[in-house]
């Protein structure tokens, strides 16, 4: 079955970086679209960034220019490299593929910004 595992997450001052990891299983990930949401406490989850099977790449407004999302095609991992982090990116960030109409999340990893 499809399985989406996130790692990375963590507890990070303002202005630092983290990298997060979501290892996929039991679907074809090489010809997936993959995607980044996140859900900050009492908000509705929220997309981050896309990457395409090629490589093509978009990302949310609030995002631009600080997160870098990216795959690994042989390893079947997607990656949010996120840098100059700010308190209102503290989230729980997940990964999201769609297959056939169905949409499949993972388990999330807690981003925390914090002094």
């Amino acid at each position: 079955q499809v399985q989406l595992v996130e790692s990375g997450g963590g507890l990070v001052q303002p202005g630092g970086s983290l990298r997060l990891s979501c290892a996929a299983a039991g679907f074809t990930f090489r010809t997936s679209i993959m995607n980044w949401y996140r859900q900050a406490p009492g908000k509705e989850r929220e997309y981050v960034a896309r990457i395409t099977p090629g490589g093509l790449t978009s990302y949310a407004d609030p995002v631009k220019g600080r997160f870098a999302i990216s795959r690994d095609n042989v390893k079947n991992t997607l990656y949010l490299q996120m840098n100059s982090l700010k308190p209102e990116d503290t989230a729980v960030y997940y990964c999201r593929v769609s297959l056939g109409g169905l949409v499949y999340w993972g388990q999330g990893t807690q981003v925390t910004v914090s002094s």
